[in-house]
């Protein structure tokens, strides 16, 4: 079972544009008071986007910050060669598993499964596989890396109009053991999830701004308090509301930074800032989450 609430935060760039160790170490900090203890660093943090040549800059960071019995997850990918590469920087640091970034462009299910066996080789321990589109991997080729020990745990984010209706969450279920699945859509899901379909856990961003309220929906959902779980679900709802109808890495972005946590700086480009009327709009729900904690 997943021990603790999984944050996806952002990550905090300078005015230069630099990573920003000291900002980043209060948002670390701040999530892990918070009651938080694993934090993966993927599309939040626009691991999609890093310089090759800061990349092992960035891990020997996230290492040195987390505080003992923080679990540090990073990413590596989406591109094969990319990913390959980055494989053997990731083995000299002692992060337990790394995550791959989903490619959604020149793929099919087979080449990703055998992109995922190459990997987990080059790197020597087991990976976390983001299921996050249909047509990236089948149930049966994620059950057959679950079985050959290539994955730790897998990240299960596609979006369905009503999570209750999902043939490949259905089959992915009846294949792997539901505790290796991850919900991985923040809290909106997380009812449906682990009490219907028995997961272990979710990833949070929006937990980034209320890690308290996120981790306390955890042992609401492992009590079996599903009403309390439910309460906690709609006070995160405006913010994710946001974040759907604009853009979910931008707005959580601002709005770490516009609840006063921490200054994550000017998002990494492709992505780009939001505009002002939008900014107001974060900087409303983001206050009134921070507030509800």
């Amino acid at each position: 079972m997943i021990s603790s609430v999984i944050a996806v935060p952002p990550l905090a760039r300078d005015a230069r544009g630099m990573v920003c160790p000291e900002q980043n170490l209060l948002l670390i900090r701040y999530l892990e008071a918070g009651g938080i203890r694993i934090l993966l660093y993927g599309g939040n943090a626009v691991f999609y986007h890093l310089r090759p040549s800061e990349y092992a800059g960035v891990l020997a960071m996230l290492a040195e910050t987390a505080a003992e019995g923080t679990e540090v997850v990073p990413s590596a990918g989406p591109s094969y060669g990319l990913s390959m590469d980055q494989a053997a920087i990731l083995r000299d640091f002692p992060f337990r598993t790394a995550m791959v970034l989903p490619n959604t462009g020149l793929n099919t299910p087979d080449g990703v499964a055998s992109g995922l066996r190459h990997f987990a080789e080059a790197y020597g321990k087991p990976v976390v596989v983001y299921i996050k589109a249909d047509g990236y991997l089948t149930p049966a080729l994620t059950a057959s890396l679950v079985k050959d020990g290539i994955v730790s745990w897998i990240k299960y984010a596609i979006v369905r109009p009503d999570a209750a209706i999902d043939p490949f969450l259905t089959e992915l279920t009846q294949l792997v053991d539901p505790a290796m699945i991850v919900s991985g859509m923040g809290e909106q899901p997380v009812i449906h999830h682990l009490r219907d379909r028995h997961l272990s856990g979710f990833t949070t961003g929006c937990g980034c701004v209320a890690p308290r309220l996120s981790a306390a929906m955890l042992e609401a959902c492992r009590a079996g308090q599903w009403d309390e779980a439910d309460r906690i679900r709609r006070i995160f709802e405006p913010l994710e509301d946001l974040r759907n109808e604009i853009n979910p890495v931008r707005v959580l972005h601002e709005a770490v930074s516009l609840a006063g946590i921490g200054e994550m700086g000017t998002i990494t480009p492709l992505l780009s800032p939001l505009p002002a009327g939008q900014n107001k709009r974060v900087e409303e729900a983001s206050r009134k989450l921070l507030a509800a904690q």
